[in-house]
Formats: C-alpha cells, sequence, structure tokens
C-alpha cells in the first residue's frame, strides 16, 4: 500500500530531507495554499488533482503522502472544507490517507474531527458508501479497509464508537441463512425477544437498518478476489495486499468482544476460513503471510469463549461441546442415510473425532447427500433459501467435506499449544519476517501478530497474546546478537578442506566447541509425550583468552544463565566476502541451526557440577579445558526427534561448533516466558472489583475507592504540617477541629468524613491526637513527615489508603515519589497486619523511593528489599535479604542483654537472657504482670506521686537521657509517661518474639523465606524480579494485601499484571489484594521496545497505565511542579490539564538567580552544518551530528571554565549514535583536563526518564527529518529533566514547523536562537534572572571553540602564573626555615647572641619573595587584562 516508483517510494527512515521540503513542488504548494495558521476553504479542483496527480499517480508513494501530512493537509484543508453533500470521491480518499499515515506515524488522528463532530457520522457513511461501490482501485480499497481497520482499534473514541459499533450489532444478522439464524437465537434465547423486536420496529417505521452495513458486501468482494488468484503463475501484489488486510481487519472484528459478538455469525455463515484454506492463494509460496493470518483468524473463530455472556469456556466445557456436536452429526446421518452410515453413528466418539476418521466416513456420501447432511446441522444454507452465488460456493464435495471436517475435527486445546511450544526460538523463527520483521518496518503492511489493544476476550486472551509477543521481542533482539556474532565469526571454506568450517574472525560473546554430547533424555510425564528433561555437556577452551576478566567470565556461568548452540557452515572460501545486500535470512549469516539451553553448572575436575561452597569440590580442571553441563528445551527436543524420523539425518545436535553467550540482564526472557505460561495454566483470580476493568470491559469507575466501601475515618498520620494544612487540604470543604486530651490541636489528625460519600455540605471532623509515647530513649522518637502536600496530592493519599484502585498521574517533578512514600506510610500505620508489595520499572526508580521510605516512622525490621542493587541503597541499613537476617540476629543479642538487665533490676536471679522462649517467659511472669499490678494500684489512686512511687521499672529506666517523671507532672501526664516506659517493654519483647523464628531456623534460605513470608510488612522489589521470582513465592506462601507501583507508566502490561499474582489463591476464595495504586505519567515515554514493528503494529509498548487512562478509568493528576523554574515548566506544561509551580521555585534564591554566564536560562540554538554535513548516519539506525555534538561539548567546557560543578550539567540526546559521539568528543576534549573532566551524565533521553539534573544541554541531531522526537511523549521527557538551564541544540527551521511539538518550540522561538552569553560572570552568578546584562552572541560551532580556547589558554596563563607564584612561596619557606634552623644553631653554640626574626619578619630573603610574588601576581593582573582587551579587540570574529 505505501510502496511507490522510482524516487517516490521512499522508506519510512530517512524520509523527506528539509531539502527536499524546499524544492518538492508539493511542498511549495502546500506552503502557499494551505501554510498559514488558520484553515483555508479547500478548492475541490485542486484537491482532486493533488489526489489523481500526486498521490494515485504516484501510485501512494509514501513520500507523497509524508509530504502532504506534514504540511497539515488533513487538519488545515481537508476537514475544514469538508462538505458531505458536495465532496468528492477524491476528497474522502485524501482524508483516508491522511488518517492512516497519521495512525502509522503514531500520532494522535481524531484530534483534527473533533472540531465539526457533528459531520463525522456523515462523513463515516461515505467512506462505507465508497467502499461498497464497485469504483476504484484494489489499492483504494486497501486503504479504505485500513481506514476501517483503524477506526474499529479506536473504540475508545466516542464519536468513532457511535459509527463503528451500530455496523457490528444485531441488525448484521439480517444478513444469515434461515438455517443460521435459527441456530444462533437456539444458541442465545435472550436474543429472540429483542430479535422480533427489531423486526417489529423496522416494519413500523419503514427502514431497513441493514442496508447500510458494508461487512457482508465486503465479503462478497473478498471473495470474488480471492476466487480471481491463480494456482500458478504470476500474482498482482495488490490483490494479495488487499486480501491480507481484509484477513487483518476479519482478525481485529472477532479478537473484541463488543464486534465480536454478532460479526461471528456472519464469518461462520460464510464459511470464511474454510474457503480461504481451500484458496489457491493458500497454496501458493507467496501466500505465507495469508496462510499465517488464516490461523490467526481460525484461532479467534475458535476461541474459548461464549461470544454472548463473556464468559471464559473452561477445557471440560469445550470438549462437552465438541461431543454435542459430534453426537448431533450422528444421530442426523443415521436418521437420513442409515445404511451407508451405521458404522460412522454408532462408533464410538473418539475413534471418529480425528479429521482423517471424519474425512474417511463422511467422503462415503455422494455430494447431494452430504449437502443434505450438512444443512440439516446448519452448516451451510439452503440451497433454495440463499443466492445462487453463495449456493454455488458450496457446489463440490471437496469444500463440503472440509467444512464438515472442520467443524467436528477435535482440536488441540489452546494451552496443551502453548505448553508444547518451545521458549528459545529457532533458526526459522529467528528470520520469519512475517512474524519478527526487520527494524525498518514502515508501518504500511501487514503482519501476522497479535495485537494489544483496550479489550481482551478473556484472561487466557489477554496472557496469550503478551505471551507471543514478549517471546518475539525476544526473538528480535536474539536475532540482533547472532547476526553481530555471525558477521564477526567471519566463517569461511578451509583451503585444505572444502567441507570444513574455519572462523577467521573473533568475538567475545561466543566460543568454538570442543564437544556436544546429549547425556540424558528423560521419560515423558503423565500425559505429556514431550521428555521430562533433556540433559546435555558443551566442551569449550578458555586457553586463548588473555584477557582475565573475559576469561572469568567464561568460567563462571551460574545456574539459570542462558548459553545458545549454534550450528555455523561456511558458504564463501577464504578471501571472498559475503555481498553487502545480504541478511534477510540465515543462510547469509552461514547459520544451519540454533538451540536455546540453561546452565546447570559448570562441571569440576570430577565431571560433577561445580559448588563453590563445598570444601570438598577439586575446583575447575586444570588447563583451558571447561565442560558445563546445560538443560536443552524438551519440547524443541521432541520437535527436532520428530523431524529427523520424518526426513532422517544427524539432526542439529551432532553439528553445532558453536557456544554463543549474551549479557546477563538480556536473559530474562525465559524466565518471564515461563512464569506467564504458568500462569496461562492457574486459576487467575484478581479481585472481583477489577477483573472485568482488566480486560477493558465494565463501568471504568467502579474500581474507584468510592464506588466501594471508603473509609470513614482515615488517620492521615504525619500527612499534615499543621492545622491550615488540613484546611488547604480540602479546599472548599469546612473542617471542624478538635483538641486531643492536652487541648491543643497539632498533627497528627484523624479525618472524619460524612456517612454520605455524596455529601459535600457536612463539614470534616478533623481530630487531632498524640501518638503513643514510645519511651523515654530518643532512638525510638517519632520520626514526622515534612512534605507540605498538595491538596491534590492529599487525595491522592487518600485514594492509595482505600481499597479500590488508584492511579496517579505524575507530570515532571510533582512529586510522585513523595506521594507513594506517604501512601505507603499511611497503609502501614492505619492497617499494621496488612503487607505492602512496592513495585518500579527500573532499580534505581525502586532505591530512590526506598531511600524515601527509610527515614520515615516505619520500623526498619518490616522494611525489605528484593533483587538486584539492594547494595547501591544510599541508606546507614542494609535492607536486602542478607542484611536484614544480619539484622535480625544482632538484634536480637542486643535485646537479650536488655533483658537481663532488666531481670537484674527487678531482682530476678534467672537464665532468663539465654533465649528468646525464655526472654517470653519472664515477660509473662515477671514483667507484665508486675505492669498489671501497678496500674490496679494507681488508676484507683488517680495520683501522680503514686504512680512515681509505685512504677516498678524505674531502676532500669534510670539510665533514660533525662528523667522519666518530671515535678509538676499531672497524673494523665504521669501515666502517659508510664505507660511509654511499658511500651517500650512492649517493643523489647515483640521484637524478641519475631526473633524466636531466627533462633529456630538454622540455615540462610529458611530464615530468608520466613523474612520474606512474615516478618517483612514492605517488600520492594523491581516487575522484573516480580516475574522470575513468581514460582518461588507462590511456592512459599508469599501474601500481600496492597500493591503500589511506581513509573506504571514505563511498565510493560504484562509486568504489571505479574506482580499482582504473586501469591497463591485458595480454592474458593476470593483474591486477599484490596488495593493497587499505579502512579506514573502517560504523557512520559511508554516501555522501551526494540522492535519497531511490535511497537506500531501490535501496540506492544502500551502500558496498563496508559490502557487504563485510554478506557476512562479514574485517575488524579498532581497540579504543581517544584523541579523547575516556572519559565522552564512553560516549555512542556501545556501538555498537561493545570500543571502549575509550587511556591518554592518562585521564592528560593537559587531559582531567583540568573544562570552564570548565559544571558537566558532556556534557549533553542540553531546549529549549522558542519562541512557542509549536519546529520549523518555511518551505520544502520545510527545517527550523529558532529556539528551539533562539537557545540555541546564547546558550551560544557565553557560552563567548566566558569566554575560549574561537573555534577549538575547532563548531556542528552534523542539518539544512540549521538550519545556515542558526544562520549567520544568529551573524552578527547575534556576527559584529561583537571579544569574540565567528563559531565555526570550522557545518556539518551529515554534511558534518562525520571533522572533531573540543574543543567542540560540537549542534542537534537535530526536535519533532515523530525525523527522520532515528533513523539510528543519523547520531547516532555527532553524538555522536564533540567531544575534551572536547559539549553537545546537542534535545526530551528525544521523542528518549528511540526504541529504536534509546536507548542514547545513556539516558546523557545521567542529567544534568540543564536547562543546569548554573559562573558567572565563566574559561578554562581550573583545576577537575578530578572537584572539586565550585557549579552554577547555566538555566531556558529567555530565561535563558541574559539571562545572556549581563548579561556583555556587565560586559564592555562593563570595557572602558570599561579603555579610561580606557589614556587616561589615554597622556597621563601624553605628559605626561612634554613635561616631559622641556622640561628637556632647559634644560639645552642653561643656563638652569637642575635635572636632569630620575630612572627612576621622574615628577613631579607623573606622580604624579597613578597616582592617577587607581588609583582608576578600584578603581572598576571596585566596578563588578564590584556587577555580582555584582545577579546574586546577581536569582537564579531
Amino acid at each position: 500500500e505505501g510502496g511507490g516508483k522510482g524516487g517516490e517510494g521512499l522508506g519510512r527512515a530517512g524520509v523527506l530531507t528539509k531539502r527536499d521540503l524546499e524544492s518538492d513542488k508539493l511542498a511549495k504548494l502546500a506552503a502557499e495554499t494551505w501554510g498559514g495558521a488558520e484553515p483555508k476553504e479547500a478548492d475541490p479542483e485542486l484537491v482532486k488533482k493533488i489526489y489523481d496527480e500526486e498521490l494515485k499517480g504516484s501510485g501512494f508513494a509514501l513520500g507523497r503522502i509524508m509530504t502532504l501530512e506534514y504540511s497539515q493537509y488533513l487538519e488545515k484543508y481537508l476537514w475544514p472544507s469538508y462538505d458531505p453533500e458536495t465532496a468528492s470521491s477524491q476528497h474522502l480518499m485524501s482524508l483516508v490517507c491522511m488518517v492512516n499515515e497519521k495512525f502509522c506515524e503514531q500520532i494522535p488522528a481524531w484530534d483534527a474531527f473533533e472540531k465539526r463532530a457533528e459531520v463525522f457520522p456523515a462523513f463515516f457513511e461515505a467512506v462505507m458508501a465508497l467502499l461498497q461501490a464497485k469504483e476504484g482501485s484494489i489499492r483504494e480499497r486497501a486503504f479504505l479497509v485500513r481506514f476501517f481497520v483503524n477506526c474499529f482499534q479506536s473504540l475508545e473514541n466516542s464519536a468513532v464508537r457511535s459509527v463503528c459499533l451500530p455496523q457490528v450489532a444485531l441488525p448484521l444478522w439480517k444478513h444469515l441463512s434461515h438455517s443460521r439464524l435459527e441456530l444462533e437465537i437456539r444458541k442465545a434465547p435472550h436474543l429472540e425477544k429483542r430479535w422480533k423486536t427489531m423486526l417489529k420496529k423496522e416494519k413500523k417505521e419503514g427502514i431497513d437498518r441493514s442496508e447500510n452495513l458494508f461487512l457482508p458486501v465486503l465479503l462478497t468482494h473478498f471473495f470474488e478476489q480471492l476466487k480471481a488468484v491463480p494456482a500458478e503463475g504470476k500474482l498482482d501484489l495488490e490483490i494479495r495486499r488487499y486480501l491480507e488486510r481484509v484477513l487483518e481487519f476479519l482478525i481485529d472484528l472477532t479478537a473484541q468482544l463488543p464486534t465480536r459478538r454478532f460479526f461471528l455469525a456472519l464469518l461462520m455463515d460464510r464459511q470464511v476460513v474454510v474457503r480461504c484454506k481451500l484458496s489457491h492463494l493458500a497454496k501458493r509460496k507467496d501466500g505465507r503471510l495469508f496462510s499465517q493470518l488464516l490461523d490467526l483468524l481460525q484461532f479467534y473463530q475458535h476461541f474459548e469463549i461464549n461470544e454472548h455472556t463473556g464468559q471464559s469456556l473452561s477445557r471440560d466445557e469445550m470438549l462437552e461441546r465438541h461431543y454435542g456436536r459430534m453426537q448431533l452429526l450422528q444421530r442426523h446421518a443415521f436418521s437420513l442415510y442409515p445404511d451407508q452410515m451405521r458404522e460412522f453413528a454408532l462408533s464410538n466418539i473418539g475413534a471418529i473425532e480425528n479429521r482423517d476418521a471424519l474425512w474417511q466416513h463422511l467422503s462415503q456420501l455422494p455430494l447431494e447427500q452430504l449437502k443434505g447432511l450438512l444443512t440439516k446441522v446448519r452448516l451451510i444454507p439452503d440451497a433454495d433459501a440463499t443466492s445462487p452465488e453463495e449456493a454455488a460456493a458450496f457446489a463440490d464435495q471437496q469444500t463440503l467435506l472440509e467444512v464438515a471436517v472442520c467443524a467436528h475435527e477435535r482440536r488441540i486445546s489452546q494451552l496443551d499449544a502453548i505448553n508444547a511450544l518451545p521458549l528459545y526460538p529457532g533458526e526459522n523463527l529467528l528470520w520469519d519476517e512475517n512474524v519478527v520483521p526487520s527494524l525498518n518496518f514502515t508501518g504500511q503492511d501487514v503482519l501476522a501478530l497479535p495485537k494489544l489493544n483496550l479489550q481482551y476476550l478473556t484472561f487466557h486472551d489477554y496472557l496469550l497474546r503478551n505471551f507471543n509477543l514478549f517471546r518475539l521481542e525476544s526473538t528480535y533482539e536474539i536475532r540482533q546478537d547472532v547476526e553481530d556474532v555471525c558477521l564477526r565469526l567471519r566463517p569461511r571454506l578451509a583451503h585444505y578442506d572444502s567441507g570444513h568450517t574455519t572462523l577467521t574472525g573473533w568475538s567475545k560473546m561466543c566460543l568454538p566447541l570442543d564437544d556436544f554430547q546429549v547425556v540424558e533424555v528423560s521419560k515423558p510425564n503423565l500425559g505429556e509425550t514431550k521428555p521430562a528433561h533433556v540433559l546435555a555437556e558443551a566442551t569449550f577452551n578458555v586457553e586463548g583468552i588473555r584477557d582475565w576478566r573475559l576469561r572469568k567470565e567464561w568460567e563462571g556461568f551460574r545456574e539459570h544463565d542462558i548459553l545458545f548452540l549454534l550450528s555455523i557452515r561456511a558458504k564463501y572460501k577464504v578471501g571472498q566476502h559475503p555481498p553487502p545486500t545480504q541478511g534477510r535470512s540465515k543462510e547469509d549469516f552461514c547459520l544451519q541451526h540454533i538451540r536455546g539451553c540453561e546452565v546447570l553448572g559448570m562441571l569440576d575436575a570430577d565431571g560433577k557440577i561445580l559448588n563453590p561452597l563445598n570444601p570438598e569440590s577439586k575446583g575447575l580442571p586444570r588447563g583451558g579445558r571447561r565442560q558445563v553441563r546445560v538443560a536443552l528445551d524438551p519440547a524443541q527436543y521432541a520437535i527436532d526427534a520428530a523431524e529427523k524420523a520424518k526426513s532422517g539425518g544427524d539432526g542439529p545436535y551432532k553439528q553445532f561448533n558453536v557456544l554463543m553467550r549474551r549479557k546477563g540482564q538480556e536473559n530474562n526472557f525465559k524466565a518471564v516466558l515461563e512464569c506467564i505460561r504458568d500462569l496461562m495454566n492457574s486459576d487467575i483470580v484478581v479481585p472481583e472489583w477489577l477483573q472485568d476493568v482488566l480486560l477493558g470491559y465494565g463501568d471504568p469507575a467502579s474500581t474507584h475507592y468510592t464506588a466501594l466501601s471508603p473509609l470513614k475515618e482515615v488517620d492521615f498520620n504525619d500527612t499534615f504540617l499543621d492545622q491550615q494544612h488540613v484546611r488547604d487540604a480540602f479546599p472548599g470543604r469546612s473542617v471542624d477541629f478538635k483538641p486531643n486530651f492536652k487541648g491543643q490541636v497539632e498533627p497528627p489528625f484523624k479525618v472524619t468524613f460524612p456517612d454520605d460519600k455524596d455529601d459535600k455540605e457536612s463539614p470534616l471532623v478533623a481530630s487531632s491526637y498524640l501518638p503513643e509515647d514510645p519511651g523515654p530513649y530518643p532512638e525510638r522518637a517519632r520520626k514526622t513527615n515534612s512534605v507540605r502536600f498538595t491538596d491534590v496530592q492529599v487525595s491522592a493519599i487518600l485514594a492509595g489508603t482505600n481499597e479500590g484502585l488508584t492511579q496517579v498521574v505524575g507530570p515532571p517533578g510533582t512529586g510522585k515519589t513523595d506521594t507513594a512514600v506517604q501512601i505507603v506510610s499511611n497503609i502501614y500505620h492505619n492497617f499494621p497486619n496488612q503487607r505492602v508489595l512496592l513495585v518500579t520499572h527500573s532499580n534505581q526508580a525502586l532505591n530512590d523511593i526506598f531511600e524515601k521510605i527509610a527515614p520515615l516512622n516505619i520500623h526498619e525490621r518490616h522494611l525489605l528489599r528484593l533483587g538486584h542493587d539492594a547494595d547501591k541503597l544510599e541508606t546507614e541499613e542494609d535492607f536486602s535479604k542478607y542484611g536484614r537476617v544480619q539484622f535480625m540476629l544482632q538484634k536480637r543479642i542486643e535485646l537479650l542483654s536488655e533483658v537481663g538487665r532488666l531481670a537484674k533490676s527487678l531482682g530476678v536471679v534467672a537464665d532468663v537472657d539465654y533465649s528468646c522462649e525464655t526472654a517470653q517467659h519472664f515477660y509473662l511472669f515477671n514483667v507484665l504482670s508486675r505492669w498489671e499490678e501497678f496500674e490496679h494500684k494507681v488508676k484507683e489512686s488517680k495520683d501522680a506521686g503514686a504512680v512515681v512511687l509505685q512504677f516498678p521499672f524505674a531502676d532500669f529506666f534510670s539510665n533514660a537521657p533525662e528523667a522519666v517523671f518530671k515535678e509538676g507532672m499531672s497524673f494523665e501526664e504521669a501515666m502517659r509517661a508510664a505507660e511509654g516506659c511499658f511500651r517500650h517493654l512492649q517493643y523489647v519483647f515483640t521484637f524478641l518474639d519475631e526473633c524466636r523464628a531466627f533462633e529456630i531456623l538454622r540455615t540462610y534460605q529458611e530464615r530468608a523465606k520466613y523474612l520474606v513470608t512474615t516478618q517483612a510488612k514492605i517488600i520492594a522489589m523491581t516487575c522484573t524480579h516480580a516475574a522470575l521470582k513468581r514460582h518461588d513465592f507462590v511456592e512459599s506462601g508469599f501474601e500481600f494485601d496492597s500493591l503500589v507501583m511506581e513509573e506504571a507508566a514505563q511498565i510493560l502490561e504484562v509486568e504489571t499484571f505479574i506482580p499482582m499474582l504473586l501469591q497463591k489463591q485458595q480454592p474458593g476464595q476470593a483474591s486477599r489484594l484490596k488495593r493497587v495504586v499505579l502512579i506514573g505519567d502517560h504523557n512520559q515515554l511508554p516501555p522501551v521496545i526494540q522492535n519497531m514493528a511490535f511497537q506500531k503494529y501490535s501496540k506492544m509498548d502500551q502500558s496498563l497505565f496508559t490502557r487504563f487512562v485510554r478506557l476512562g478509568v479514574p485517575y488524579i493528576e498532581l497540579n504543581q511542579q517544584g523541579r523547575a523554574r516556572p519559565s522552564i515548566a512553560t516549555l512542556y506544561n501545556w501538555r498537561y490539564k493545570a500543571l502549575g509551580d509550587m511556591p518554592h521555585v518562585s521564592a528560593r534564591e537559587s531559582f531567583q538567580a540568573a544562570n552564570a554566564g548565559f544571558a537566558h536560562e532556556f534557549q533553542m540554538i540553531d546549529v549549522e552544518d558542519l562541512g557542509g554535513v549536519g546529520e549523518s548516519e555511518p551505520t544502520a539506525h545510527f545517527f550523529q551530528n558532529l556539528a551539533e555534538a562539537e557545540y555541546v561539548v564547546a558550551v560544557y567546557m565553557y560552563m567548566r571554565l566558569l566554575g560549574y560543578p561537573a555534577e549538575k550539567i547532563t548531556m542528552l540526546s534523542t539518539y544512540n549514535g549521538q550519545v556515542a559521539l558526544l562520549n567520544d568528543v568529551c573524552t578527547q576534549r575534556c576527559a584529561s583536563h583537571p579544569a574540565i573532566g567528563m559531565p555526570a551524565k550522557i545518556a539518551t533521553v529515554d534511558k534518562y526518564q525520571g533522572q533531573q539534573n540543574d543543567f542540560i544541554l540537549l542534542s537534537l541531531v535530526k536535519t533532515k527529518n523530525i525523527g522520532h522526537l515528533r513523539d510528543v511523549r519523547r520531547l516532555v521527557v527532553a524538555l522536564s529533566r533540567a531544575r534551572l538551564g536547559v539549553y537545546v541544540f537542534g535545526r530551528t527551521s525544521l523542528f518549528s514547523n511540526c504541529i504536534e511539538l509546536s507548542n514547545s518550540f513556539t516558546i523557545l522561538a521567542k529567544k534568540p536562537s543564536r547562543l546569548a552569553l554573559v562573558l567572565n560572570e563566574p559561578y554562581p552568578a550573583q545576577r537575578k534572572l530578572t537584572d539586565a546584562c550585557e549579552v554577547f552572541e555566538i555566531h556558529n560551532v567555530q565561535h563558541m571553540q574559539a571562545l572556549v580556547m581563548q579561556k583555556l589558554e587565560e586559564e592555562r596563563h593563570f595557572s602558570a602564573a599561579q603555579g610561580k607564584i606557589k614556587e616561589a612561596q615554597d622556597q621563601a619557606a624553605k628559605r626561612i626555615a634554613e635561616a631559622q634552623a641556622r640561628y637556632a644553631m647559634k644560639n645552642v653554640d653561643g656563638d652569637a647572641r642575635v635572636e632569630p626574626p620575630a612572627e612576621g619578619e622574615e628577613g631579607e630573603e623573606g622580604e624579597q619573595c613578597k616582592e617577587e610574588e607581588c609583582k608576578k601576581g600584578q603581572e598576571g593582573k596585566e596578563d588578564e587584562a590584556e587577555g580582555e582587551e584582545r577579546e574586546a579587540e577581536r569582537g564579531e570574529s
């Protein structure tokens, strides 16, 4: 569809240079006709001319379409002037092309139609009429079908939904055959009344709602084109693409419940799958993609779901349906043809349910009898009650037999098919372009891939789509590594043996295999056909590895590491090179086979798996020969064994000659796939209030806490800082305050809400209370929050504390992490017996949030951080499993010593501090009894003096920093102090009771398991760790009540879903999960997907957070940012509803001060080509821009010379190639210079999401086209990383014309396009941001470099002068020391009575040195003054 002729068929990468746009006549026409700010009235003749000549005339060249879309043809010209009555077909088709292109570019397409939304239904009807008409080429029809694909994938848009759903509603059944209609109404009796009511209403109104339905017409035309495909010979490419596009549309309709419900009956009535299978195209070699799409359609046609109720069908229910169909067929066969079909009718179903048996029995019937049987069971329409064309489709016996067999054969369970699927990709899957496309996917083609959209049929469907896409994304990443390794190895045919392959190259990620043997193949488990496990041993040699670090990596394989076995056979002789066009198949890389395996362990000298902790192990054998034992994939091994038995040969396992490894973090794919497959094999139980919304159905607001059971009273703990803070947190509501027992109104507060949740008039009641006295020791003093939360943040905290689903959208700098931390703290204090699971996308984010939780009033014994990088936490304590176990053991010792001291103070002579058990006995019989006796005595007297005299633990608390009881205390105050002391004792013995398990459990593994399953209340991990360890969590009995997820918009949908299912569900019980809190920002970057096809076609980068927002689930958007200057925030706050600024970003001195040396706090600097070169691409998709890199580094050097700290400056770019170039230039220019050094970080915008710095230098790289910065989410991330200054380097003329980015670049355009500096202003600046300054303008990168070189020269002169002064000072000090030594010697010898110089009197030498220093200093100042004069004289040079 998106092809072209000659120079017009541009690829997606590198489309439309700026020069192309400037010289192109179509671009000039666009600029002249609709290039202004306001929409223009369209000229119908011009629209026709553009379509006929530029679009259709060029074969719908991608370059032409992109030029028009880029020029805002849709927004400014086509749609504002569209008139349903007079619009031509060319106008309609132009609109369709523009909408399709926007979807291809992942740009919001329906926003333009919001203006004049009332016209949209008429436009949609016109497009339908155009599709139903017989006019137009096959390519134009393909564009129309693609338009409908995009429409039915956008049902969240109300305007689109209102016109699409009527096309798949009940009137569609009027196009069914009579027999099929009877069958469908019998299957869904509740629809019979609705059907009759619809017919009566249509008859009364005199209309037929089925006349305007385009799907029946589409199917008819589809079969006409399919029938025209020849069995052999040349096939029109456009026809094939059209048929594939229609199949994609049919798959989409059957894969969503709202569209599937009534459409599926039409699909089965027309027998689409059977007729496509028997078509010539399905049997042709170039029909492979068509066949793959057909398999996907057949899969969804027979999906295990009740179409009318939406209920998932179990395996037993599917079998019951199958047996019912078979019994019906047997009965009718016997009743109609008892003689021919007696054996078939009386046979056991198990004997006749496979394809061969059914075919054999049914083929005995003649054509007419077979047709009569199938008509009787309602599989084909009655010939007398259907059109001649439809009757002709079922006129041959081959078709009838296929219809009967497909309807009645027993199909393998979808779950069994997934369980039999290998988890490692094979060589055929790696290079299958239909399912694993190359990186340069344009978005124009159809692929045999599932799609992630708004709705899913069942949880099985949900997991299956994610499983397939995750597997294919991993396959693509593995393919990249395999291609890299094969190219680096350079396999060639040996001179001495033309059949032998020699590796003339080298790669650190692979080694030649000396030997590979399969050592064990176990018997299959009960009910399976694949082996239970397959073990093998691989032998390789590490003697040739000189780098000890690399050798250590090859010798240090650990259990569960993933390796790949490659069979490489050379095609070229030594000295020959493959042609550059190769790289599309396994043969191009000389690869025959590839199999994955999982490491069980390295083998030691005895041939046993090496255990480093075993003192008896002999370690690795001497020399370089190494063996590793691996587990092969049993499913793949069974497939290979069957293939070997069928075709003969040695099979792949005797041909492997290369062992390949990958980086550790890249090999999590197998564990995640196993996790998803385990979920599909288990019963999935999620909270009832969340289930429908997860699948995309039901009322989105039903998950909000207000729709469930909101808390009537919430303890906000330390959320509020004072009384006014409470009032500010509930704007528009009156608040009544209740004092604590001391008569004070101060934090903490408990807030009571009205019984009626809709009551907004009644006042809230904020009750102040005194927190429990923790005792007299300061280390147990209560810690409090210091953040003054905004009213919106308090709303988020309130929602997160309640049960239900809470979504918090956090724009940059709005305190998402602080809000998440306070939610966790409030849950901890409101529900002390509940456990919280805290999940983030990255280890860095997890550490950030955990470092904020640790200082709160949460006891550290309840905190646990799982996974990698726990050691990088910047906290005093170690919160890893090992650290927590050691903490508990150490704390046990400390507390037992306190128990001993307590016993001594009470006069108890017993060994009570021997263990936690003896300590508990001591508490019950000696401590608790004394306290109860004390309470009984003093509560009757109500006398503070009695409390002091009777207090039984006074001796124990005598070492407190302050006296427990103070003079003048009231009874209540004295009793509160006594209770605080007893509470401390309770803490000691409660802690010891928790330590008791660590006494009983002897191994680290048992203690760590207890820590995870019982001890910890707040458990933090990454989503990847949750997926990797889910099986262990479930088996260990891990449980939790709340899930709080940060960075939720950056996490893959399935990786968000898995943490909800980390606990084992008890049969018949509801889910324990009570609340889910998702915190993220869908306006920033989504999850990273390497393959563009999975991102554009399958929408794999859609997070669960984003899908919930699209579905309309209520969310709270934080509305005040506290990161950036208000002026910088304007660059991105337009993207949000009402993003304002916190007071401190205007009040603090650091935000008021100007950026030293810069005239502006932000600026877009126009960077011209350097040496005639702008953007370059040294390798595919590795974009660089040397001019911008040099400019960025020069500005960084300038900042460092002014005194800016390096750790406050970050360089960012939108492409990896530019990051590599910036690193190279920085290393060369800055790394070795002591006054400059490297910046804090050089990274891509994508990888820097979630981080910030004071100053950002941003390189946009592109000069030919905008590239992926056109995704507004990437722009928001790029411009929101800076606190005090952001300087953007790019081509202003290119980026300022993009409508999606116009809000930001319009603001940037208000500043000069040349870098404006303020010379000789050291950091930090004393100048205010509003102060006037003298501006020095930089013309280009060479000018900036000259300025930096001048500064460096001045710095060198100054450093040299400073060095001379220092040298003179050292020499003077040395001479003074020598003179003092001589004076001392003379004084001792008595030869002279000359006194040494007094302090400050340095003698002649010292005076001379002072004069020299003054002179040198004066010379340095003169040099500096001369440098300034030279700079002034140079002027505009």
